[in-house]
């Protein structure tokens, strides 16, 4: 067997035997992005898995990411989510970044849920908004890159809509009843750890970018290489600034701060969306 594959069925099976003795089988997996983990306070009879506490799995070290598997119920569909995810930043290989995303396809996820914390690049956006994920601009090494993991899809995957329009769809829907504004746009995603530099935020701008963040992408990828429709959000944190000689610095713990603040209006939306699925 693929190392990677082994690696993947080790955890998983630790992971089924904890969910079976709770008569547990999740639908949706749902990734938690920096700040945004008060979902999981909205999730019912939950069982809590630290990562740390998986064979062969990896601890997130990022701002705001706990490191845990919450599993339970949200909005009458049982969920698996991570309340924080792993970057390739932290200096982890990209088959370890994804390794999350299998693992829950293993365990029998039908859909994909993912949230992040992004900069505003689009001039039109504020702190606090809600962008709805439309497609990406990938700039994080492409996780599938090495030999094929046959089990979990094909060789080429076509990513014509990396995001599913019936989600988005319904989401739009969801949102309106409610009167939750959101925006739609292009996430683009770069390595980090560095927050972005005023030309790099234009250059963002002119191939097509709305929002920028350091995750979300891998997920993404993996997530259509096995055929699961992916859902995703980012809650805009700060906008961009061009203005070499202004004041403005980006601070980390000031967009978990903002993330905490806008992440009623998208659990709102992510439970509205579970509850139709």
């Amino acid at each position: 067997m693929d190392p990677r594959s082994e690696r993947i069925h080790k955890a998983a099976a630790y992971i089924k035997e904890i969910l079976d003795n709770h008569g547990l089988a999740p639908k949706v997996g749902i990734v938690l992005g920096s700040g945004l983990g008060r979902l999981v306070e909205h999730i019912e009879a939950t069982v809590t898995i630290p990562y740390k506490s998986i064979p062969g799995f990896p601890v997130s070290t990022a701002i705001g990411h706990k490191g845990n598997f919450i599993v339970g119920t949200l909005s009458g569909k049982t969920v698996i989510a991570m309340q924080g995810r792993l970057h390739y930043y932290e200096g982890y290989d990209m088959d370890t970044v994804v390794l999350p995303i299998r693992v829950m396809k293993v365990l029998g996820i039908e859909y994909l849920f993912v949230s992040n914390a992004a900069g505003g690049v689009n001039t039109s956006f504020h702190i606090g908004d809600l962008m709805i994920i439309t497609d990406h601009i990938n700039q994080i090494p492409n996780p599938l890159i090495g030999p094929n993991l046959d089990e979990f899809g094909p060789r080429f995957p076509d990513m014509t809509r990396p995001y599913d329009p019936k989600l988005i769809a319904m989401a739009e829907t969801i949102a309106q009843e409610q009167g939750i504004a959101v925006r739609k746009g292009v996430y683009f995603a770069c390595t980090g750890p560095t927050y972005e530099t005023p030309h790099e935020y234009k250059y963002m701008r002119i191939v097509g970018a709305d929002a920028v963040g350091m995750s979300t992408t891998p997920e993404v990828i993996v997530a259509r290489h096995a055929d699961i429709p992916v859902f995703g959000v980012s809650v805009i944190t700060d906008v961009a600034h061009e203005d070499e000689d202004s004041d403005y610095v980006t601070d980390g713990e000031e967009i978990v701060r903002q993330a905490d603040a806008a992440a009623t209006k998208m659990i709102a939306l992510f439970k509205g969306v579970i509850g139709r699925l």
